[in-house]
């Protein structure tokens, strides 16, 4: 006896939908400030990104991030599955270096860091596979890695969310968060 072939699942094709190409050097898609910290030194580094895709529905954002060296960010969970690949220099998620090649799996519910930028700084991308805001954990540990450094926390850059997603980070644990016109430190 013949078992009945399956039956396919319906297809997921959308008519006139089509692929969003992008290149880094796209206008479009400027290089934004959004950690900043003064450094031993007086001088001031950040966590620069480019927000290549960010998505209502389904809910994702894709990263290409800048840390300049010794940067500091906080030990943080996403509210979504992250995945990041280190592309050049290194960074430390809290105990463990990672050099470029290194791809890190962050499955919701967990947290890593504190993110250390090495003396060169560091490139990632980064996907957001859902909600992308993130929540703090351990500030203990965010500002020892701060007193490691000699550097001071400052103040979140303002972000321009788009306008169905609420700017959580004022929520973090560590430093406070710029309201949009506020001055911070370039």
């Amino acid at each position: 006896m013949a078992w009945p072939a399956p039956t396919p699942p319906p297809s997921p094709k959308v008519d006139g939908l089509e692929p969003t190409f992008r290149h880094l050097d796209d206008p479009e898609v400027p290089w934004q400030a959004v950690k900043a910290q003064r450094n031993a030194d007086g001088s001031v580094a950040h966590v620069w990104e480019k927000w290549l895709a960010f998505s209502p529905d389904p809910q994702y954002l894709t990263i290409y991030a800048r840390y300049d060296p010794g940067m500091v960010v906080r030990r943080h969970g996403h509210f979504s599955p992250h995945v990041v690949m280190v592309l050049e220099g290194e960074v430390s998620f809290g105990a463990r270096r990672c050099p470029a090649g290194t791809h890190i799996e962050l499955p919701l519910g967990a947290a890593f860091g504190p993110v250390v930028a090495g003396p060169e700084g560091a490139v990632m991308f980064e996907v957001m596979m859902g909600d992308p805001r993130s929540w703090g954990d351990e500030p203990e540990a965010f500002e020892a890695a701060l007193a490691a450094q000699g550097a001071e926390a400052l103040p979140d850059p303002p972000l321009a969310f788009p306008g169905w997603l609420e700017d959580l980070r004022m929520h973090w644990a560590g430093a406070p968060t710029a309201r949009p016109g506020e001055d911070v430190p370039q």
